[in-house]
């Protein structure tokens, strides 16, 4: 059941990316036309900005491609950990991107090029409604089941919306007022946001990978939880970490009383963790007290 649920949300998320890809090379193309025949860096490096967003989606499609291919005997999750890869790549690869805009924008701040501000508006009002198509596009990214595929395209998505209002003030400030140096200013403020934005998802990539336990779990409180349960008396070697954004694994040993009924102890945890802590993949050894002879039993 779970397993269906997931590839529903993946058949989802590559559809979404699939209409927000043929809409993203679309203003790409107009974008660059545009920036080169106006001489505006800003206009161009978010044209830069917008074929990452173009190879974002790409990796997203193809690692979420990957990662439904069925699990084998030398990999026995699968390769549901390829789209937590392709996020992080799509995270680092805008870092650097960042990195090549503020070089150029501060040489341009030394040496202020001439722009055509009307066009760079024209064009920045045009971005402004692609990235906000494509934004409501990818918006279920903010649920807990969409992958990070579709979230790291979405972050994409939003700091290209933010660039395309940076833009806009460039444009104007340059048609109204003929200060030059707006132009790569704003360039900088754009790369400054875009780092901020992706932050979250190359640390959330990291923790993953670290097999840290999932954000959405208080650890102590799943403890308590579990001790709550009739007939439990301790729990230990307790292990929670996400096999991906959708998919949460849990191995715990538990003593329980002798008097306890080892088979509705059990269910009823597997209840709890399921329902309570979306955590599907569970590994339970229930045990006698230690001071009794007892046989461990395995989930």
């Amino acid at each position: 059941m779970q397993a269906s649920v997931v590839h529903s949300h993946v058949q989802s998320d590559r559809r979404r990316l699939v209409i927000v890809l043929v809409v993203t090379s679309l203003y790409f193309v107009t974008e660059l036309v545009s920036g080169y025949w106006a001489g505006s860096l800003a206009l161009l490096s978010d044209a830069v900005h917008m074929l990452t967003d173009i190879a974002a989606v790409c990796l997203g499609l193809l690692t979420l491609w990957i990662s439904t291919r069925p699990a084998s005997s030398g990999k026995t999750y699968g390769y549901l950990r390829a789209e937590i890869l392709g996020a992080l790549l799509n995270g680092l690869f805008l870092w650097l991107l960042v990195v090549f805009i503020w070089f150029e924008a501060i040489d341009r701040l030394r040496h202020p090029h001439a722009v055509s501000g009307l066009a760079v508006m024209i064009v920045a009002v045009i971005g402004i409604a692609v990235n906000t198509f494509s934004a409501w596009m990818t918006s279920a990214a903010a649920g807990h089941m969409s992958g990070m595929a579709l979230r790291s395209v979405f972050l994409h998505v939003i700091s290209d919306l933010i660039g395309s209002f940076g833009v806009l003030i460039a444009g104007a400030l340059d048609y109204f007022t003929g200060w030059e140096q707006a132009d790569p200013a704003v360039s900088i403020l754009i790369g400054g946001l875009v780092l901020y934005s992706s932050w979250g998802l190359v640390r959330e990539g990291v923790d993953i990978l670290m097999e840290s336990v999932p954000a959405h779990v208080d650890l102590d409180q799943l403890r308590n939880d579990l001790l709550a349960i009739d007939g439990t008396e301790e729990v230990h070697d307790l292990h929670v970490w996400c096999l991906t954004t959708r998919q949460f694994a849990l191995s715990a040993h538990a003593v329980v009383t002798a008097e306890a009924d080892r088979d509705r102890v059990l269910a009823d945890m597997c209840h709890l963790l399921q329902n309570k802590f979306n955590i599907h993949h569970l590994t339970l050894q229930l045990e006698r007290d230690s001071r009794r002879e007892h046989e461990p039993e395995h989930y």
